[in-house]
Order: C-alpha cells, then sequence, then structure tokens
C-alpha cells in the first residue's frame, strides 16, 4: 500500500496503496497525486510487458491498480472534488495506453470506484480512520512550507497539538508536524515514508528538535536522501525554494541512498551510503545540540551589544560632523559601531558609549541628554518588563562588552560567499548585536574560522535566514571540533596565510567586504591566499585531502562524536 502526503493552506493530505494498490494525498487540483498515480500505472504497463504476451484474453484480469487504493485528505472540499475526478481522468488515459499496448479496449465504466478523498484537516484527522495502518506500505507527498514567522493562527494551533510535550517546538517548520504524525502512525511497521520539505528541516537548530525526537523515541532510520535542490513548478509567479526529499521508515535497511547536488540547480550524483543522518549526509544517526560552552578549550564567542535604545544612541555616519558641531564635549564619548551590514558594505556608523560620562558631562551636553532621555521613556513604555527595567540606565546599552581587541563574526551573510569574511577590531569599536564577537581571538583562531573546513560546518549546522547562512555561537561556534594538538609547524602556516588574507584585503581600499567577496569579483590573488589557508587549516587535521564540503563535512561528524566519547 501506498500513502501520499501533500496539502494547501493548513492542512496536508495522504495515500496510501497495498498489493499494487495505492493511496494518495492531494494539493490544490491533486497535481502531485495525479502525476504519482500516472508513474504507478506506467510502471505497472512495464512490468505486464514483461509477464504477459500481446495475447492476454481480459486485460482486467492483471491490471492491478486502482484509483480506490489511493486515500487523502484534504483541507478545502472543492480541490477534493477536483482531484476526485482528475484521479478518474488519468486512471482512464492510463486504460487507454495498455487498451493500445494489448490491443484491447480496456475501460472501467460504470465508475465504480473512486479515490477515497476525505475533507479535513490532517493534523487533526486520526490517520487511521481514514486507512489502517496494516493496509499501506508507502507514504508520500510534499506538506505545506511555512517556516516559524510565517504560520498563522491555525496553523501554530497545529503544531502545539502535534508537538504537545516536546520542548523547543516552536522553532520548527510547519511541514515537520507531517514527520512527527507520520513516524507515530508507522511505529513498529514496514511502512516506508518520503517527504518534499524545506531543506531548513536538515540545518540548525530544527535537526536537534525533530531529529532528536524522530531517533530516540520512534526509531526512525533515513533510508535515503537528496540534498538540498532547487524546486520550481509552472504555476503562475511561483516562486522556486529549497528543498530536500527525505524517505524514512521504523526499521532499517543495509543499503541507503544520498542524492547529492554540487550546486541546487545541478542533476543529482547518487551514492550509496551505510548510514543517513539527520544532515543528510553519511554518519551516525547525530544531531548537534545547543551548547554554552565550546567543545574544547578556545577562546569564548559572544554576541555583540544590543543597545535597546530605540535608535537614540545611535549616529548615522552622514549627521556625526553635524552632531559634533552642536555638541564638541561629545566627540571622547563617541565610538564607531560595528554593525554587519555596514561592516560588509564599508559603511560608517557610530554609537554614543556613555559608560565612563560623569554626570557633570553629561548635563553640559544637552544635545546628548536628550537622547538619553528618549532611551529612558523608549524602555519605559516598553510592555517588557526586561526591557523596562533598561530604564534605570538610559545612558548604557544593554549589553557592555568592550574587549581590547576581537575578531568580529557578522551573524548573518550570503550564502554565495565561500568564506565568512571576519575581521579584526580593537577597543575604540563597539560590535552590536547583528555581530559575534570572540574576544582576544588571535591569528590562528581566526584563520581556522575563515576557512573552507569551517564553512562545511556552518553550511550543515547553521540555520537559514532565507537562504543566508544566519551564525550561532551555541550552535555552529560551540560545537566546532577545532583540531587538537597541532604542531608548532602547522600553527605557524595556518598564521601566516590569515595574515596574508588580512594584507590582500588591505591593499583593496576602495572595495568593501562584499565587493571582495563577491563570487564574480573575488580578487584571484585574494582567492589563491584563501586556497593555501584552506591547505593549510586541513593539514592541522589530517594529512589526508578533501574533494569537496561532503567529505568534509563527514570528517567532521566523525571527529564530534570522538570528542563527545572522550
Amino acid at each position: 500500500m501506498c500513502l501520499f502526503n501533500s496539502s494547501i493552506y493548513n492542512s496536508g493530505s495522504f495515500t496510501n496503496c497495498t498489493n499494487g494498490k495505492s493511496n494518495k494525498s492531494v494539493s490544490g487540483s491533486g497535481n502531485f497525486l495525479i502525476i504519482a498515480y500516472r508513474e504507478l500505472r506506467i510502471l505497472e504497463l512495464e512490468i505486464l510487458k514483461i509477464l504477459h504476451t500481446q495475447s492476454v484474453l481480459d486485460i482486467s484480469s492483471i491490471v492491478w491498480c486502482d484509483v480506490d487504493q489511493f486515500h487523502g485528505i484534504e483541507v478545502e472540499e472543492f480541490p477534493a472534488q477536483i482531484a476526485q475526478v482528475a484521479m478518474w481522468l488519468i486512471d482512464h488515459q492510463m486504460n487507454m495506453m495498455i487498451s493500445v499496448y494489448f490491443g484491447q479496449y480496456f475501460v472501467r465504466l460504470p465508475l465504480v470506484k473512486s479515490a477515497n478523498i476525505i475533507h479535513g484537516n490532517s493534523l487533526q484527522v486520526d490517520w487511521q480512520e481514514v486507512v489502517k495502518k496494516d493496509k499501506l506500505s508507502f507514504i508520500l507527498g510534499n506538506p505545506p512550507f511555512y517556516g516559524k514567522q510565517y504560520q498563522n493562527k491555525e496553523q501554530r494551533k497545529d503544531m502545539e497539538l502535534v508537538f504537545a510535550k516536546i520542548k523547543g517546538a516552536g522553532v520548527l517548520d510547519y511541514v515537520t508536524a507531517w514527520y512527527l504524525k507520520a513516524s507515530i502512525y508507522i511505529k513498529n511497521t514496514n511502512i516506508k515514508v518520503a517527504f518534499v520539505s524545506t531543506n531548513s528541516i536538515a540545518q540548525g537548530e530544527q535537526v536537534g528538535i525533530l531529529w532528536k525526537e524522530l531517533f530516540t523515541n520512534y526509531g526512525i532510520k533515513i533510508h535515503f536522501a537528496h540534498q538540498t535542490f532547487n524546486w520550481s513548478n509552472e504555476a503562475k509567479s511561483n516562486a522556486a525554494v529549497h528543498v530536500v526529499i527525505i524517505g524514512f521508515g521504523n526499521f532499517n535497511i543495509d543499503k541507503k541512498r544520498i542524492f547529492e547536488y554540487e550546486n541546487i540547480k545541478a542533476e543529482a550524483h547518487e551514492k550509496e551510503v551505510e548510514n543517513i543522518n539527520s544532515y543528510l549526509v553519511e554518519g551516525d544517526d547525530l544531531v548537534i545540540e545547543s551548547r554554552s560552552k565550546p567543545l574544547i578549550d578556545v577562546p569564548k564567542i559572544a554576541f555583540g551589544n544590543m543597545p535597546l535604545d530605540g535608535g537614540n544612541l545611535l549616529i548615522d555616519d552622514e549627521e556625526v560632523e553635524e552632531f559634533l558641531n552642536k555638541e564638541p564635549k561629545a566627540e571622547e564619548f563617541i565610538l564607531s559601531l560595528i554593525s554587519a551590514r555596514e561592516y560588509l558594505n564599508n559603511k560608517k556608523r557610530w554609537c554614543l558609549w556613555l559608560e565612563d560620562v560623569s554626570p557633570k558631562d553629561l548635563r553640559e551636553m544637552p544635545t546628548v541628554l536628550e537622547r538619553v532621555q528618549k532611551v529612558k521613556k523608549f524602555r519605559e513604555s516598553s510592555k517588557a518588563p526586561s526591557t523596562q527595567k533598561h530604564a534605570l540606565t538610559p545612558t548604557l546599552f544593554r549589553d557592555r562588552k568592550r574587549p581590547e581587541t576581537f575578531i568580529v563574526v557578522p551573524s548573518t551573510t550570503s550564502e554565495n560567499r565561500a568564506y565568512i569574511p571576519m575581521g579584526f577590531f580593537d577597543k575604540n569599536n563597539i560590535a552590536n548585536n547583528s555581530c559575534h564577537m570572540i574576544p582576544n581571538g588571535d591569528l590562528f583562531l581566526f584563520g581556522q574560522l575563515t576557512s573552507l573546513m569551517h564553512m562545511a560546518w556552518v553550511k550543515y549546522t547553521c540555520g537559514r535566514l532565507k537562504s543566508d547562512y544566519r551564525y550561532s555561537k551555541d550552535l555552529v561556534y560551540n560545537n566546532y571540533p577545532f583540531p587538537k594538538d597541532v604542531s608548532d609547524k602547522n600553527k605557524l602556516e595556518v598564521e601566516t596565510k590569515a595574515q596574508k588574507i588580512l594584507d590582500i584585503r588591505a591593499e583593496f581600499k576602495d572595495s568593501s567586504l562584499a565587493d571582495l567577496y563577491d563570487p564574480l569579483a573575488m580578487p584571484p590573488k585574494l582567492r589563491k591566499a584563501h586556497q593555501e589557508l584552506d591547505r593549510a587549516v586541513d593539514k592541522c587535521y589530517t594529512k589526508k585531502s578533501f574533494k569537496n564540503d561532503k567529505e568534509r563535512i563527514e570528517f567532521l561528524f566523525e571527529l564530534y562524536e570522538e570528542y563527545l566519547n572522550e
């Protein structure tokens, strides 16, 4: 039996099939269901060609698949009805194809059987009432793609219903509810499941919540996986999305398959593996969860400083001169503000850093005092008690981290860049909360973080903002398996190559980091310097060379497990 799951709006549908019969779900007019049924019928015809000659007396006695073997749940009543009609039409077309091959006219008239499509919300309906799981072999489909921030009130209620007892589930995409509901349904069965999903469910914090639950409590094993690729259809104004396809069951199989893509638009390359982990690469069933401290002894990373000021402690570059003309005494309290956008695009911004201002000095700067008063009102008017309490210290940022030196790491950066452009700053610069900062980080650490080895880890473990990398201190940095026991020679080589990158950047004074790290505009000498650094960092881990990110991440996952077990 085969079960297909897909949907529109806030619900999905599903289908099943046994003994050559199939059961499926609908989306809109049921196109996903219809195509699946058509492909099954084509496959069936190929089998019949092998098993039978053209002298079959009664075609109806050898045809297995029929529409009544498909079951589904659809949230909208009219699309459900359309899907039933469409299933009859595609069934008739396939019957005509069989008729041509065997030389007999084969039709199913009158229409006695139909696809069993239920009108309802598939996250609220008991699937056992639609089709008993002992009658089912497969679940297929494309559940709806809604991230946390795009879910409406009804969808959030669905998530609460399905994930009621699971901590942290509030960050999960809507599609994950079908994974859990299917896992509950197939427990202690041989039913196989496959869903088209947003690739975010195999990235970032969602992995530690969803897959830990599926692995631990439902014994789920991933049987095959298509890594991220670009998926679109012919619908008007359709926007392509980055998706994965994951096939899984409540039982293990010997040979599993990964379909790898060199890029999101490339053709898939099939690879047979022993096991597929939750990041859809070869490896044990691990999940990476947030850590408050680094996995090994390296400098700690922190969030940048949140102003929590309503913009009143910040000064744009265009207005700083006018501001100082009015308030020249404020110059010693104005520091460069490092935020991700300005840092990457070579723009200037400033802030009032009043940590050491005396009451006398503050009262002698009326323009500054006016801004401080606005900060106080902004914080007092907030509904959040945590913000209101900072109204008592209106001269200060909410956070006040100002180390002598630090490495800045933009929290969000384009996935098109081969490397996250990080950099060094001193105490005369204030990192804001759009960045992470590593106090007193050195060249060796900088070299490791700006390498392909670290970027492979970032790509698979970080969350995403749309498709951009969203760097996380607790998930990415604190879990990263930095190399241990690095020789002085290898360490010096990394430091030398890292300094070379900084020197080359400095040569392009008129170019921003966004320019320098644009895939097309990146200067050849900078690219070469990064490649040299990549090789130097690789040697800190192993003598073997890595062909691509897939080999690097598989190596890092294995090393991560070793560190955990020490």
